[in-house]
């Protein structure tokens, strides 16, 4: 039962030396090469060409290789078999990392002290501390739950806001549209982590930004964002940081991707630009736990972390 990889704009070689390696057994061929359709079982994709799917008849999964699969569920010509979301311990913790990283750079005033450095201009700056600043993680799933730990055990006063609500011990927990604005009031640095549905495309705008605390130590709230890129709005990021609505942001996501060379945000003072490497998808990291799922699947055992597709995520 073969495999076919299909991920658009990566260098499918390290990827196929993985697959060959941990599963030799099993035939894995790239998008691009000569095969036959009715021989493929299993597909491990990222961002594949629309109908590429549907020309495979006896498909039997497919394994997204990396967080988000907005543009995977706008192929309408997808077939009907379980899409699974990777949860990788790997990629986990990358984003983890990211995005502790922002949240101490702009709390710790980094952004200012390499001005300064630039400028060579000796001005200590108020630091607060962790337990001063109030983060809140929108998008409360495995991503969301481990940097909310991470953060709270450095000594951040942290919450989440999600469709349903999650507990967890530390964690202040909100849920829903109904308190939406009461999770934005009471934070400093939001931290978007969410999935791309038609709840929320857009939904980093001008009017939650307004909504977000006003009387923090930072002085103005700091967005971050490594969710997806068409969640937020860009105009009224730059607006919002123009008029101190917001006092800085961290972005790794865009719409479109690679980011538009005419963007304002490339050179605006105030922001961070990563090009989509919070929790790169590497083969390392990757392809061991697809070819697990497909020998537990093999020997008759449930697909784990399907996606539902109506939810979008």
């Amino acid at each position: 039962m073969s495999i076919i990889l299909a991920a658009e704009n990566w260098d499918p070689a390290p990827w196929l030396e993985r697959f060959r390696r941990l599963g030799p057994d099993r035939p894995i061929h790239n998008a691009s090469d000569h095969f036959a359709p009715e021989s493929i079982h299993y597909a491990a994709v990222w961002k594949p060409k629309p109908g590429l799917l549907a020309a495979l008849p006896n498909l039997k999964a497919i394994f997204n290789l990396g967080a988000g699969v907005d543009a995977l569920l706008a192929d309408k010509t997808l077939p009907d078999v379980p899409i699974i979301r990777i949860v990788n311990p790997d990629l986990t913790k990358r984003m983890t990392e990211w995005v502790t990283l922002q949240v101490l750079f702009h709390m710790r005033q980094m952004p200012a002290y390499m001005t300064q450095q630039k400028e060579k201009r000796w001005v200590q700056l108020d630091q607060p501390g962790a337990h001063e600043i109030r983060v809140g993680i929108m998008g409360m799933g495995v991503l969301g739950r481990d940097s909310a730990d991470i953060l709270r055990r450095i000594g951040f006063q942290v919450a989440g806001w999600s469709r349903s609500r999650h507990s967890m011990g530390g964690i202040e927990a909100f849920a829903g549209a109904a308190e939406l604005p009461a999770f934005l009031a009471r934070t400093d640095i939001l931290v978007s982590l969410l999935p791309l549905t038609v709840e929320t495309r857009g939904i980093l705008n001008r009017d939650l930004f307004g909504k977000l605390a006003r009387d923090g130590k930072l002085g103005a709230p700091i967005l971050i964002n490594a969710g997806r890129g068409a969640s937020q709005v860009e105009a009224d990021i730059l607006a919002a940081l123009d008029d101190g609505t917001l006092g800085g942001a961290s972005l790794d996501v865009f719409d479109p991707e690679p980011l538009r060379a005419e963007s304002l945000l490339w050179s605006h003072p105030k922001v961070i630009i990563t090009p989509h490497v919070s929790a790169d998808s590497t083969p390392d990291g990757l392809v061991a736990g697809v070819l697990a799922d497909i020998a537990a699947f093999e020997a008759g055992k449930t697909l784990p972390n399907q996606i539902d597709k109506h939810a979008g995520y």
